[in-house]
């Protein structure tokens, strides 16, 4: 059952996202694609882990808040100027989040939390929580955004891109993984970053 709260924190994150410019199509209907992400988000940590804490569940929904404010060519565009990009989102988007927190009565212990996570502090000393939002992260780009991701790549940048995204997963998310529907195409590139 999802507080009244927490109901509220959504349906702000999900205006401010609503703001994004950039549209995409989902059976004839046009969203803003970081207000869809967001949903996404929910819909796989909901099915994913359905007794997620409440800071986790905040922290997915409000994951890419925000993130066409910063374009991602006002950095230089080779693995530099990403990590440069990823790591001012990150920043953006705790800052954006902290805010809306606040004004749906979270206190500062929470925020922080969220913050924590969104952050993606000590990913790599297996945290939990943080690991947790990492796997709904994958198995989100796995399930909506590699497809597309496929089409404007070679193959290899793709599998290269894979094999990033399977290191971070833990072997629970994996394991969803392969009950995701892909292309036969997608399947085969799939199979090649994990040999």
């Amino acid at each position: 059952m999802v507080s009244s709260k927490l109901q509220r924190a959504f349906e702000s994150f999900d205006a401010y996202n609503s703001n994004d410019p950039h549209q995409e199509v989902v059976n004839g209907k046009s969203y803003p694609k970081e207000y869809l992400y967001g949903v996404r988000m929910t819909e796989r940590l909901n099915a994913y882990a359905p007794d997620a804490n409440e800071h986790v569940q905040l922290a997915a929904r409000c994951q890419h808040i925000g993130r066409w404010e910063i374009p991602r060519n006002s950095f230089p565009m080779d693995r530099k100027g990403y990590l440069q990009w990823r790591s001012r989102l990150a920043l953006h988007h705790a800052r954006i989040a902290s805010t809306i927190l606040a004004t749906c009565g979270y206190d500062e212990e929470m925020i922080e939390k969220v913050k924590f996570l969104l952050q993606k502090k000590e990913l790599h000393q297996h945290h939990p929580e943080t690991q947790l939002l990492e796997d709904v992260v994958c198995l989100v780009f796995i399930e909506f955004y590699l497809a597309d991701f496929a089409q404007q790549h070679e193959d290899d940048k793709v599998v290269d891109i894979l094999k990033k995204t399977i290191k971070k997963m833990s072997s629970n998310a994996l394991n969803v993984a392969t009950t995701i529907s892909m292309s036969p195409k997608i399947s085969q590139l799939v199979a090649r970053a994990l040999n």
